[in-house]
């Protein structure tokens, strides 16, 4: 049962980013990115700080631990952030979808190099398989179509534009902050390390603000569009990020962050329930591998060493009796 619930809370801030995603939309058209991306990170810092002294931790962030800190807050707050929400006003689910959520390739090439986490042969499959998953999900169905000979082909213009460069340029902040959450923990919570990025890498986002709508400080959005910014921000900043950067310091790296493949997942299914979307046969296909991804990497010791993982096994069966 604890395993139960301890998965559950790996996968709740990939279910939160999905359903975040959808509802921030239509927010960066009618108010703008900049104040979509301030308005996301700075009450959600606020809230998590607030929530420290609950949880009987520290707000203190230790002096050998600020310098990485200051790099993880540019590179996963604001430059993650800004490169999100402009790729949000250009582009849709399509293929910006399918380059932001490429990054647990990264994540698991960095982790590789920098922490030695091993990425056996059976990993290295899941990882392509949940890429491929991905695709399935978020290109664009005239182009899958042509690629399963079914339908004419679509021009590459039409397929790369600056959406999908913001949405690549998103994907890499995040896998470089999903590692530089372990330089600027070493001796701080990663909660707090988490209320605080946010806090502070508002700042340029506000700044960005003010320069390209100086006429307004705050969007003329209904009580619904306020609704969703406030659970973009509470549910799918402060609990999503506190929880995903709370398990990125203690799980393995490349593990972890392939459950980024069933972002896309969830913001489908609440674009069903919310919208009536239906997703098309070759969409449920790209569903069955992101899954059949999610098992292989996080499951690639047992499959590769199945004796290796029994006798271990039995050894610890000895030891408890």
């Amino acid at each position: 049962m604890l395993l139960i619930r301890h998965w559950l809370l790996m996968v709740l801030p990939f279910a939160l980013w999905g359903t975040a995603m959808a509802a921030m939309s239509p927010l960066v058209t009618s108010g703008g990115p900049s104040i979509v991306a301030f308005l996301r990170i700075l009450p959600a810092g606020i809230a998590i700080l607030l929530s420290l002294p609950f949880l009987g931790r520290s707000w203190i962030i230790a002096e050998n631990d600020r310098w990485w800190f200051l790099l993880f807050t540019l590179v996963d707050a604001s430059l993650f952030q800004t490169f999100l929400v402009k790729g949000l006003a250009q582009t849709g689910a399509g293929l910006g979808s399918v380059l932001i959520d490429s990054q647990p390739l990264m994540v698991a090439l960095l982790a590789r190099s920098l922490f030695g986490e091993g990425i056996n042969p059976i990993g290295w499959f899941g990882l392509m398989l949940g890429l491929l998953g991905i695709i399935f999900l978020g290109a664009p169905p005239d182009l899958l179509k042509h690629w399963w000979l079914l339908g004419e082909p679509s021009s590459l213009p039409s397929l790369a534009n600056n959406g999908e460069g913001w949405m690549l340029g998103a994907a890499m902040a995040m896998a470089f902050g999903t590692v530089l959450i372990r330089y600027a923990c070493k001796r701080s919570d990663p909660v707090a390390v988490t209320g605080w990025h946010m806090v502070l890498g508002s700042i340029p986002l506000l700044v960005w603000h003010l320069i390209d709508y100086s006429d307004s400080l705050l969007p003329r959005w209904s009580p619904f569009e306020w609704g969703l910014m406030a659970y973009a921000s509470l549910l799918g900043s402060a609990v999503a990020y506190g929880l995903f950067f709370w398990f990125a310091n203690r799980e393995d790296l490349t593990s972890f962050s392939t459950l980024a493949f069933l972002t896309p997942v969830f913001a489908l299914a609440a674009g069903g329930i919310w919208l009536g979307e239906r997703l098309q046969y070759l969409q449920w296909f790209g569903v069955g591998l992101i899954l059949i991804s999610v098992l292989l990497v996080s499951q690639r010791r047992r499959f590769w060493e199945p004796s290796h993982s029994d006798s271990s096994s039995s050894l610890e069966g000895e030891q408890i009796q």
